[in-house]
């Protein structure tokens, strides 16, 4: 499967476009994690537990959003665009979408 943030892939010609696909997933966060963020807001630094969280977050939506694709016949994803939203305190929502295409 092709993923691209641009409307069209270079060398390749869209040959039926499927409509909007789109894959998501909603993360809480964790005691464990939220007490390593309390020690590295106050000595500063990455916050390498919500890094790593955030990145298997947006790794599941693109997956979910692949296999939507695949069920309509799509071997490409153009147009890909993320988008983070907080759902309650604790948890925030990651979205991608895109429009199914088959290329040749």
């Amino acid at each position: 499967m092709i993923l691209t943030t641009s409307s069209g892939i270079a060398g390749k010609e869209i040959k039926k476009t499927f409509g909007i696909v789109r894959g998501n997933t909603i993360r809480a966060r964790n005691i464990g994690r939220d007490i390593i963020a309390l020690f590295k807001n106050i000595l500063g630094g990455e916050i390498q537990e919500y890094t790593k969280l955030m990145g298997e977050s947006r790794e599941q939506a693109i997956d979910r959003m692949i296999e939507e694709a695949k069920a309509l016949g799509a071997n490409a994803i153009v147009d890909c665009r993320f988008s983070t939203s907080y759902i309650m305190a604790n948890a925030a929502e990651i979205l991608v979408y895109g429009t199914a295409v088959y290329v040749e």
